[in-house]
């Protein structure tokens, strides 16, 4: 073995989360006095121009999306996580659910004016766009599950219908520049852009 260096050993844990590093983004939905909520979710993936969504069963996003099938999902870039966390322990569920009280939310609905971001219309759909945010897809439901196998979340299944950049970040007419690209990064529960650690959520245990 003299000259190969040994593999790192491991040691199997039980951790609280499982964030290991994905975008935040902040999804807009539609209320039914057509005011629009802002939730903060950190579990998502695309594949081609469809977007899935990890949402919370039992809060507000998931009611306005079953009652509204519009939403649109707006990814910050790291200088915005301040922003984001004034929000992330408010919910726009009236009365607060009972889990999420014992999680430390409290209701608002005004999660604009506290977030201190700015709405502006979308082309297509209800919902309005986070005008800060670097890009914002407006989208369409395509469906809801709650799978068996755990009833806490709900996996929503959307479609891009358009995606509105900052100019700044564009190359030629429909590339991002990924030189001007720092997305927040929610990794077990502290935020970070792609450099060193901007700060953490409220939840955060360490």
């Amino acid at each position: 073995m003299n000259g190969i260096n040994q593999l790192p050993s491991t040691k199997i844990i039980k951790p609280k989360v499982l964030y290991y590093g994905t975008s935040v983004i902040l999804l807009t939905t539609l209320n039914e006095d057509q005011t629009v909520n802002i939730s903060p979710l950190s579990s998502s993936w695309a594949l081609g121009n469809y977007i899935i969504l990890g949402i919370a069963a039992g809060g507000k996003a998931l009611e306005n999306l079953q009652r509204h099938p519009e939403c649109v999902i707006n990814i910050p870039n790291a200088s915005l996580w301040g922003n984001v966390e004034k929000i992330a322990s408010y919910t726009g569920k009236d009365p607060v659910p009972d889990y999420k009280e014992k999680l430390g939310f409290t209701y608002q609905k005004e999660k604009y004016l506290h977030s201190e971001l700015t709405p502006i219309p979308s082309q297509s759909i209800k919902p309005t766009r986070i005008a800060e945010c670097p890009l914002q897809i407006e989208a369409k439901v395509k469906q809801v599950r709650i799978p068996d196998y755990s009833t806490h979340f709900a996996i929503v299944e959307t479609e891009a219908i358009h995606v509105h950049a900052h100019k700044d970040m564009i190359i030629g007419e429909n590339h991002i520049d990924p030189n001007q690209w720092n997305p927040l990064i929610y990794n077990f529960r502290h935020y970070f852009g792609l450099g060193k650690e901007l700060g953490k959520t409220y939840r955060s245990e360490i």
